[in-house]
């Protein structure tokens, strides 16, 4: 290990580090070294785990947690980058406290407040001149989450297993502040539906010319089959899978029921990211695309699954390899947006592999008809609804819908028919003489401000109101010079629930109006009174 160090430390260029590196992976999964030289990051220049200018104590316990901790190792990797980054943080402002057995709840909301306030390329080893774009932005919000998680995480596990004494609770000190927190929302970035339909299309279409590149003798080289490539497409575009799993899919994971009139066919997809193997149906096209890369798929032998450790025939394998890691964001995206004719940004950001995952699961719950979010859970392979609602959202076409279904503007706006006797407003009106009739149902109401009396939906029978069975309201109605139009009338909550609760809140409505004065003066009260004494 000593010698492959000396050599790091000699190395002329980006590639010998990087045969260094792979050197050292291999040595270290022989058993011959304990652990493997990371290369340097191409981008900044940097090694992020170098110990430089980090406290030894902190750099053994950060080793011990690196080693004995249960992550896979690229969360490993990465975590371990940042606590080294704490660590020199501790150098300069802590020069007194050098490991994380000292660490107490005053200490570790003042971490929590630096990793706030961090900003790219803080703390970080010494670049040698290398400075990338974003050095000296704020991190934002996703960014200071996951640190917060690195933190609490490494803390958390060493007192659960005695490495240190639990002098605080992880938990408690490191919980990310509201005003963190609140900028991360439950929003997937969905592909607007135009935008998928034309990226849909391309996948349907793809040619070796869309994805190959041309030789010296007039063909098109492709680096995998092309059996394999529509595969790949087509299961992206229809099954709503993530990238890993995509990846990890295995020979035979179709399966038919009555393949000739079957629309759709059941995909196996392996343990993943949150829960165990399911099974889960997806249109046919990607079920008869599978089935044709398997027919051509060269015989290979079987790989580990490095989250089962299963030996498995993996479908995406060609020439011993497994489907690379970014094939789909660095490679098949972008040449399906150009062959769709669609830039590879939205207003949503980058269009990524994931992003397929949002908008299929967005537009299945938002489906003439959706899929419920327990189906939707299911289908997704989610072990919580929650998560599955960060998914179901609904879409502005569909919220207007329904806004619209619902009524609001007219459930508080009612158009009542209105008569407008025309010979007597050409001919003139005296002051005592009605011109305008509101059609009531049981009668007429001849007041010109009719909008404005309070007993309008619960006419109290004044002087104003005729009622149709009179013989001035059958003269009004054999006119034929009349005006019949309609005129909306805002309507109050009780009102409302008048006309559409029925009697009982009519009732409660006459009620509440037996004291209010009608345009006449007189109340409802005093109008039934005389009613009552004449008829004695």
């Amino acid at each position: 290990m000593e010698i492959l160090k000396a050599v790091e430390r000699r190395r002329s260029s980006p590639l010998s580090t990087y045969c260094l590196s792979a050197l050292s992976n291999v040595l270290a999964s022989c058993g011959i070294i304990s652990a493997g030289i990371v290369s340097l990051d191409k981008r900044k220049g940097e090694n992020p785990h170098s110990t430089e200018e980090v406290p030894e104590k902190w750099v053994q316990a950060v080793r011990y947690w690196h080693e004995n901790s249960t992550h896979s190792r690229k969360v490993r990797n990465a975590n371990y980058g940042f606590l080294l980054r704490i660590g020199r943080w501790l150098r300069v402002k802590h020069p007194g406290i050098d490991g994380p057995e000292q660490w107490d709840r005053k200490l570790a909301v003042e971490c929590m407040t630096m990793i706030t306030n961090m900003r790219c390329g803080d703390w970080r080893p010494n670049r040698g001149g290398h400075v990338g774009k974003k050095v000296g932005q704020p991190l934002n919000a996703h960014t200071k989450l996951h640190n917060y998680t690195i933190v609490r995480t490494f803390f958390r596990e060493m007192q659960e297993w005695g490495a240190i004494p639990p002098r605080f609770d992880p938990y408690r000190s490191f919980t990310p502040p509201r005003s963190v927190a609140a900028v991360v929302g439950s929003a997937p970035r969905v592909i607007a539906d135009d935008v998928w339909a034309k990226l849909v299309w391309a996948g349907l279409n793809l040619t070796p010319e869309d994805v190959g590149r041309k030789r010296s003798d007039g063909g098109i080289h492709t680096f995998y089959p092309m059996e394999m490539i529509r595969a790949i497409a087509l299961v992206w575009f229809f099954a709503g899978l993530r990238s890993d799993e995509i990846r990890r899919l295995r020979v035979g994971c179709i399966r038919w029921q009555q393949k000739e009139t079957a629309e759709v066919c059941f995909l196996d997809v392996p343990v993943h990211k949150t829960g165990t193997a399911f099974t889960k149906p997806v249109d046919r096209i990607a079920g008869e695309a599978i089935n044709a890369w398997e027919k051509v798929r060269p015989p290979q032998a079987k790989l580990c699954d490095p989250k089962t450790g299963e030996m498995v025939d993996f479908l995406f394998l060609y020439r011993m390899r497994q489907l690379a890691t970014n094939y789909l964001n660095l490679h098949l995206i972008p040449r399906l947006c150009r062959k769709a004719g669609i830039p590879q940004h939205d207003v949503r950001g980058k269009i990524t592999s994931h992003r397929a995952r949002s908008t299929i699961a967005t537009q299945l719950f938002n489906a003439k008809e959706p899929m419920s979010l327990f189906e939707l859970q299911e289908w997704l392979g989610h072990r919580m609804p929650l998560s599955t609602q960060r998914y179901a959202k609904i879409t502005p076409t569909k919220l207007m819908k329904s806004y619209s279904d619902a009524g609001y503007f007219a459930r508080n706006l009612r158009a009542i028919e209105v008569l407008i006797d025309q010979e007597k407003v050409r001919s003139g009106l005296r002051p005592e003489e009605a011109w305008k009739f509101y059609d009531l149902g049981h009668g007429y109401c001849t007041y010109d401000f009719f909008d404005q009396c309070p007993h309008r939906m619960a006419c109290a029978k004044c002087s104003f109101y005729m009622p149709k069975s009179s013989t001035a309201s059958a003269l009004v109605e054999g006119k034929k010079n009349l005006l019949r139009m309609r005129q909306e009338i805002p309507l109050s909550d009780a009102e409302v629930a008048a006309l559409d609760d029925g009697v009982s809140a009519l009732d409660s409505l006459l009620n509440r109006l037996a004291s209010v004065p009608t345009p006449t003066g007189l109340t409802p009260q005093q109008i039934r009174g005389e009613s009552e004494r004449a008829a004695d």
